[in-house]
């Protein structure tokens, strides 16, 4: 099988849980490092499905870090193979941007643990199996629109556009389902000052509060990425 190829745009964004389940599932991979200035594969057709990861930059900056651009060269490549495609945060806005749609300010940023409400669909109900409401972790300051040919599975009460798919086989999250412990307590002690400098905000999280249910939280998040990705990769690209 090709592997899954992913790209990782900053050392502390990590691909974690979805490399864990792809290993797991018995499902190659291969990382592509963009804070490392590894190049970008010249075409995706050479792998069974596309990744991308979040990020502190705005796709809107593709002038001043032109690998964004190829990134989502390289969408527009898969969407048109019907190669999966899945993007996380910053990874979700390139896949909209790709398509057509915009990506921009949010008007309160989301920190920490977020109620993802799902709508009663087809869609939501495949990618998350039915629920209402699950709880997944969020750390944006921008949003994606939903393209022409997307449809809207997921959203929250401070921003609407949560999640889109497109066709069967294809997913744009603004949330992080991939994070792991490690990768949250990371990011909530080093970059406290910046929850901190938010907190006024309904849509922030205390970043002790996030540290403090860790143990509680991250489980919960593992079985809903579990769901997420499980689906996904029904539609990858088998053959050598």
């Amino acid at each position: 099988m090709k592997p899954v190829a992913i790209v990782q745009q900053i050392g502390h964004d990590t691909p974690d849980y979805f490399a864990d389940f792809l290993t797991a599932a018995g499902i190659p991979w291969q990382l592509f490092r963009m804070d490392l200035g590894e190049p970008l594969p010249a075409s995706i057709r050479a792998f069974s499905g596309y990744c991308m990861l979040g990020g502190p930059m705005s796709v809107n900056d593709e002038d001043t870090l032109p690998w964004l651009r190829q990134e989502m060269s390289l969408v527009q490549e898969a969407l048109a193979a019907d190669i999966p495609v899945i993007g996380h945060c910053l990874g979700g806005q390139l896949i909209a941007k790709a398509m057509g749609g915009t990506v921009g300010p949010v008007p309160m940023p989301e920190i920490g643990w977020s109620q993802i409400h799902l709508p009663e669909s087809q869609d939501a109900e495949r990618w998350l199996g039915g629920e209402q409401t699950v709880s997944l972790f969020q750390w944006h300051g921008e949003g994606f629109t939903v393209p022409e040919g997307a449809r809207l599975i997921a959203s929250s009460p401070y921003w609407a556009n949560q999640a889109f798919v497109v066709g069967h086989k294809h997913l744009a999250m603004q949330f992080h389902c991939e994070v792991n412990a490690p990768k949250v307590r990371h990011w909530t002690i080093e970059e406290r000052a910046e929850i901190e400098s938010v907190q006024h905000h309904p849509s922030v999280s205390p970043a002790d509060d996030i540290l403090a249910g860790l143990e509680r939280t991250i489980p919960q998040s593992n079985q809903w990425a579990d769901r997420i990705y499980r689906e996904w990769i029904k539609g990858l690209v088998h053959g050598a």
